[in-house]
């Protein structure tokens, strides 16, 4: 299932290189070489990610004034493209994600896209849907129409029920009433995912202007107090893109919608923890982590002392990570904030999220 996304890029070597890379991994580019245009589409669709040329001028500012404003984009993934000497900090700051930078090579462009293409999906899963039930019409290349129930509608699926299954990966074209509208919105689609009691997840493909209107006008006036999420671990976790002149940049990302002021990232990593000053371990796993702390789960929390070391083993690297315990909770475990004494201990956490972001775990599942 491609992740749609937004290249704003008047470069062309850069677009070029871009181009043949996003279809590599399952990401379809809309490419906007002119800032003006890209503004329009900011406007009338919604992407899974932007990537923005940014340079020090008018024009990238108020892409990014608008890009904070979009009623459809502001909680879209930003991936910012700026020069190899510059302070990325500043990036950071305006609401970037994570940056690559100039001139882009090949490979390491591939294996931080990569990284990035798992938090998209996990986000896309968290767009808000509406549930509903209305009849459709459905139809596929070599079958006759077939009814179908809508569940559910987001403006950029919809979830099915079909007496027969579709064929897996087929594009369906279908039409549908929505409750309280005369007109039909007609489209296509594909399938994404099916289950065996026959529920199949539609990503619409090609949407005419005005059933796209229709579905908008829709959803807005039923969306309040009505938006269901979709199910699906929260995303939490920073993208690090290593450039060969310098040193890797960790790459803070945010959102103003967590409690906890930073993202998370659900996990099962088998880990030991001990008290701090001792070595004695105790096995546990650690259920949810960010750039700040993470959840230790094990039967017999560590009450009484609050300095701890929680050792992490993976495939990919070996860390300790000193904390303090917050909270504990007998027979489940324990809240930890993490302790740094430096900025190299903060990017090996950094390290292992975008570790854990990138495997294929992440990959969308349907429930």
């Amino acid at each position: 299932m491609d992740l749609r996304v937004l290249l704003v890029c008047p470069d062309q070597d850069s677009a070029n290189l871009l181009n043949l890379i996003l279809p590599e991994i399952g990401m379809v580019a809309e490419h906007a070489p002119a800032i003006s245009r890209a503004l329009q589409q900011l406007d009338e669709q919604r992407f899974d990610a932007i990537i923005l040329d940014y340079r020090s001028d008018p024009s990238s500012q108020e892409f990014l004034t608008r890009w904070r404003q979009s009623r459809k984009n502001r909680g879209t993934m930003l991936i910012a493209i700026v020069d190899g000497e510059f302070n990325a900090r500043p990036a950071f700051g305006m609401g970037a994600n994570f940056v690559l930078y100039r001139p882009l090579s090949a490979e390491r462009t591939r294996v931080s896209l990569r990284a990035a293409r798992g938090l998209m999906r996990r986000e896309r899963r968290r767009a808000p849907r509406i549930s509903l039930k209305s009849p459709a019409s459905v139809a596929y290349p070599g079958a006759g129409e077939l009814s179908a129930t809508l569940n559910d509608l987001s403006e950029g699926g919809t979830l099915l029920t079909t007496a027969d299954r579709l064929p897996p990966a087929c594009k369906v074209y279908f039409e549908f009433a929505l409750p309280g509208q005369q007109q039909l919105v007609r489209l296509s689609g594909e399938v994404a995912w099916q289950d065996s009691t026959g529920r199949t997840g539609i990503r619409f493909l090609d949407v005419p202007q005005a059933s796209r209107r229709l579905m908008q006008a829709w959803l807005q006036h039923n969306g309040s107090g009505k938006t269901q999420a979709q199910p699906g671990r929260p995303v939490s976790a920073p993208v690090l893109d290593r450039s060969a002149k310098q040193k890797t940049t960790p790459v803070l990302a945010s959102n103003s919608g967590n409690r906890r002021g930073e993202l998370r990232l659900a996990c099962k990593i088998g880990a030991e923890v001990y008290r701090l000053g001792t070595t004695v371990p105790n096995r546990c796993t650690l259920s949810d982590i960010s750039e700040g702390g993470c959840y230790v789960e094990m039967p017999s929390p560590l009450g009484g002392q609050s300095g701890v070391e929680i050792l992490v083993r993976t495939s990919e690297m070996k860390l300790k990570i000193r904390g303090e315990v917050l909270a504990t909770h007998p027979g489940f475990g324990m809240g930890v904030r993490f302790v740094f004494r430096d900025s190299a201990e903060r990017e090996e956490i950094l390290q292992l999220l975008a570790v854990l972001a990138a495997g294929p775990s992440l990959d969308e599942i349907p429930h």
